[in-house]
Order: C-alpha cells, then structure tokens, then sequence
C-alpha cells in the first residue's frame, strides 16, 4: 500500500518534530539547516509548515510540509542526494534541465550538479529521505568499474513502486526505538547500503551492473526482449503524460504522440497493458485522482475536485465514478471522515 500522511507507519517519525511555524523566515532557516542552503519563494496559500526528523546509521529522513504553495532553489548537493516522495499533494521539479512531475505517490530521485528548482503546490507534504555519497559508494563497493553516482533526477519506474514501498516502510518502522535496538548493526548498515543499491540499480540510464544470464535466459530472443523494453518505455512515457496532463484537456492524439506512437498502435498498446481504450484510461487515472483527494479531506467540494481533475458533466462524472469505486463520491468522503 502507498503511504499518505495518515500511514501508521509514520508514527515514529512524526514523535519528532523538530519546528511547526507559520513565520516564513523561521521556516527558511530550519529548513536550511537540515538539508541545504536554499532560495525560498513564497506564492499562493498561508504558510503552514512542519519538518520532522528520523535518524539510523547513514540515512536521515524528514516529513516536511510548507502550507502553502511554494518555490524553492537550493544550492547544489555536495556530499548527498534526496530522495522525495509525495506524500500529499504534488510538486514540479527540474534538476539539471531534467523536469519531473511528482504526483501524489510518486518517488524522485534528486541529485543535481548545477541547478535544482521545486515547485511545491499548496498542501503537499514530501517524505524526504538523505542519502549521504558515502553510502552510494558503499553499496558499491565491491564493484570497482563502476562509479557510484545518480542521475541528476529521475523517477522511480511505476513498476517498481510496491518494492520501493516495501523498503521505505521497513526503513520508517526502524525510526521507533523499540525496533531499532532489537536490530543487529551490522544489519541495519546491509539494509541501508541496499536501499542506496536500489537508487544506483534502476536509474532509466543502462543497469550499473550487468544483466546477468538469468536475463538473458528470461528472453527468447534478443528481438524480443528488445520489443518488451520499447513497449515498457512507451507505456511509462504515457502514464507520465496523463499524470502531468490530470487537468488539462487530453486529445487521443495527444496520448499517441506521448507514447510515440500512432493512435492505432496505442489502442493496441492500451489494450494490452490496461485492458482498456486510451481514453477509459485516462478517465480512470483522473477517477484515481479524484478520489485520493477526497480520501485524504473528506470535507472537500466533490465539485470542484470534479472540475478540478477534468469532469464537465457532472452527471456523468457520478456515474463513472459508481461504477469504478462501487460507491458516490459522498459516501467515500463520508467513510473517509469516520476512520
């Protein structure tokens, strides 16, 4: 299960909150001093920020939350990388001239050399977690030919996000003494290196390490798995688009020249992969979007959100949800107020 700020597993995180305020400067400074020197812009929205912090061996993880809707441009990481995942919310980031869009339950590796921009829209609150370089060369230790760095920005493949899940989760119910101390150290450095193993592993540039005849043996033929990677690549440049695109006006064509592809072939490519025509995707996904924010404020405008995430008709929008969810937008909100 993806994490939202309600996760139980956020619990020993959040017993440590090092600053709740609404006075900008404060807020510029404390943010500062924990991850980087930075350039704080302050945009729509009242400030409303949080930072918690977590600490194992090499891994330092933050929960941070501004309120409003924010712009931040930090100096240049020097000895670490961030990992961000979006919690609530969403933000708009390039690292590098690399533009990532990270929407609600996406995860964004950020290791910029030159430039780093973030746009953070009012009420997202990030997971963050810092990765020091020691740790990535650490993890890669044994493996001397190759350098141990991240691309500038990148995001974690959507096929991956139930095992990177998994390892946040793990690395999270850590934070709470009671589990920490029963841990052997020399395990808890392990499973930290293989977090760092995991970013370096499956950045979208070639495998630091080599495929291994296990692959190869998985693949018929090289024409084959060739075909498996392109349309693996096309699907991930669709579903990236439709993320970015939840509330703009989204033609079939629009969707075929995101993936590459001509409209016939998309239809295939959907079909196969989703079972469904390109635009029943597309309307699911925003079906997806809408529900996940009434899930998380249930005191939300079910209107607004509708028109928010691309429903003109009303009507229509009830239906496609029932029949998606099983249940009215109101009686998700009203479910979501009880728990």
């Amino acid at each position: 299960m993806s994490l939202s700020p309600k996760s139980e597993v956020l619990s020993g995180l959040y017993r440590n909150c090092l600053f709740r305020s609404d006075v900008r400067v404060s807020v510029h400074d404390q943010v500062a001093h924990e991850l980087a020197d930075h350039v704080l812009h302050w945009r729509r929205g009242a400030p409303d920020a949080a930072l918690f912090k977590g600490k194992l061996n090499q891994l330092t993880v933050y929960a941070l939350q501004y309120g409003a809707d924010v712009e931040v441009v930090p100096s240049p990481f020097d000895d670490f990388a961030l990992v961000h995942t979006s919690l609530q919310g969403g933000a708009e980031i390039e690292a590098d001239g690399h533009t990532l869009n990270v929407s609600e339950g996406r995860t964004a590796i950020l290791a910029p050399r030159d430039r780093l921009r973030m746009r953070w829209y009012a009420g997202t609150r990030q997971l963050i977690i810092k990765i020091p370089h020691a740790l990535l060369r650490a993890a890669t230790a044994h493996d001397a030919a190759h350098e141990a760095s991240l691309m500038p920005g990148y995001l974690v493949p959507r096929e991956l996000n139930l095992q990177w899940d998994l390892l946040v989760q793990s690395l999270l119910g850590l934070l709470s003494s009671e589990q920490a101390s029963a841990v052997h150290p020399s395990w808890l450095d392990h499973f930290e290196r293989n977090i760092a193993l995991f970013l370096l592993a499956h950045q979208p540039a070639a495998p630091i390490f080599p495929l291994g005849s296990a692959v190869e043996a998985a693949s018929s033929s090289q024409g084959h798995f060739d075909e498996y990677v392109g349309s693996s690549r096309r699907t991930d440049a669709l579903l990236e688009y439709v993320d970015a695109k939840l509330s703009a006006p989204v033609s079939l064509e629009d969707l075929a020249n995101a993936a590459g592809i001509s409209v016939r072939s998309l239809n295939a490519l959907c079909q196969r992969h989703f079972g469904v025509a390109p635009m029943t995707l597309l309307r699911n996904m925003r079906l997806d979007a809408v529900r996940a924010r009434l899930v998380l404020d249930p005191s939300a405008s079910v209107t607004d959100t509708a028109l928010a995430y691309g429903f003109g008709h009303l009507g229509r929008f009830s239906a496609y949800y029932q029949a998606r969810f099983n249940e009215l937008p109101r009686e998700t909100q009203k479910k979501s107020g009880i728990l």
